[in-house]
């Protein structure tokens, strides 16, 4: 993976500091030369969910570097992006809402919330980040996918390569599987996404998939391999360990985990693992950047919070994020500073978050955000994911189940 340097991110600070200021007249002949412009008087309100620790201390410090004063909660206050939206929504004090994934962003764009809009505003890079765009609403920031992944070593395919037409096809693979233990959490619900892709009914009362596609999904529950051990929930570990020959993983780790993979097994995947082929491609979901309305900002805030926006999603800042946490760009301006030519394979799978869902005017992504909480009722209410062996629920009826009443919340 080819790495920015620390003097190119300085360089970048720099840079930043100039795109965001006016020009104004220079003394020498009335030739106009960069006048750096502070914003830091105003405080900039952010709620994301991209909120580790180190992530807030980075974006806090090289924003002041950049001439704002930004305001941001680490994850100890604010955890997932469920918690982060309903904050920004009960609150009503935010700039900038930035993270989240096309789910909660096609809810904040519909106007699911009733405290949330967003202002109308086309950044100057907003052609660099091509379909991970709302117009004139949001834009990507960083795209993230989910991964199908196998060892192809004796304690996995022995050289076999594995096909799949589609994600489902790993139950009927004839090797030892990873499946998650629980039905929350923004990776296993892409798992699903992916996992159900391939069995979408619009006309179905099932949460709008087939009820084939619910069975399969049982399937992959009943017969796959987990643990309540935290190690073994996003699918990295069993893999390494060996437990299992397939497994998923969400692509902004991977790399790390794979540079410390001898730490945490005898039998290390380092140099045995492989992307299982799949026809279908991956779901892949973008963390998006909008500013947000807010009762009372002056036009003058609300131009320092748009020039924040302008800098944060530049080739340049957000090269020097993915740089620092490994995480890959939507600007493809940043990209080509990171990588080059050499993008990582696993970005380079195809993409069916952003396909038309057949017989709907619907992408995929908005698709699962209209059914995502009837999916999670359907799985909560029928045990799905259960993390205890010994009580596993029995196998529903399938054939007499009242659809309507699984697909809402259990009381």
């Amino acid at each position: 993976m080819k790495k920015i340097t620390a003097l190119l991110l300085a360089l970048v600070m720099a840079l930043s500091l100039v795109a965001c200021g006016d020009k104004t007249p220079a003394d020498n002949g009335g030739e106009e030369t960069p006048d750096v412009k502070d914003y830091s008087g105003y405080t900039i309100r952010i709620y994301s969910n991209s909120n580790s620790t180190e992530r807030t201390t980075w974006l806090v410090n090289a924003a002041k570097d950049a001439g704002f004063t930004v305001s941001i909660d680490d994850n100890s206050v604010i955890s997932g992006d469920t918690a982060a939206i309903q904050a920004a929504n009960e609150n009503k004090d935010g700039d900038i809402l930035f993270g989240l994934n096309e789910t909660r962003w096609s809810q904040v764009v519909n106007g699911t919330y009733e405290n949330l809009s967003l202002v109308d505003w086309t950044p100057t890079w907003a052609d660099q980040v091509g379909e991970y765009a709302y117009p004139g609403a949001a834009y990507g920031l960083v795209i993230q996918n989910v991964l199908m992944l196998y060892r192809n070593d004796e304690l996995g395919t022995n050289g076999e390569a594995l096909h799949f037409a589609h994600w489902s096809d790993i139950v009927n693979c004839g090797y030892k599987w990873y499946r998650q233990n629980k039905v929350g959490g923004t990776t296993n619900a892409n798992i699903n996404s992916a996992l159900l892709y391939s069995f979408i009914d619009p006309t179905s009362p099932a949460g709008g998939v087939s009820i084939d596609g619910w069975k399969m999904l049982w399937n992959y529950c009943a017969n796959g391999v987990y643990s309540s051990d935290d190690t073994y929930k996003y699918g990295f570990d069993p893999l390494n360990k060996g437990d299992v020959a397939v497994s998923t993983f969400y692509s902004s780790s991977l790399y790390g985990k794979l540079d410390a993979a001898a730490e945490g097994s005898e039998h290390p995947i380092t140099d045995c693992w492989k992307l299982v082929d799949i026809d279908d491609g991956t779901y892949y979901i973008a963390e998006y950047i909008g500013i947000l309305n807010k009762e009372g900002r002056t036009e003058e805030e609300t131009e320092a919070v748009k020039a924040f926006a302008e800098w944060f999603g530049s080739a340049e800042t957000q090269a020097a994020w993915a740089e620092e946490f490994d995480s890959f760009p939507c600007n493809q301006g940043a990209v080509e500073l990171v990588y080059g030519s050499d993008v990582p394979e696993i970005y380079l799978i195809k993409n069916f978050a952003l396909t038309t869902v057949e017989g709907t005017d619907m992408t995929y992504a908005a698709y699962v955000a209209a059914h995502s909480s009837e999916w999670t009722n359907i799985m909560t209410n029928l045990g799905f994911y259960w993390a205890d062996a010994s009580n596993a629920p029995a196998e529903p009826d399938w054939d007499n189940l009242d659809w309507a009443t699984l697909t809402q919340k259990a009381e």
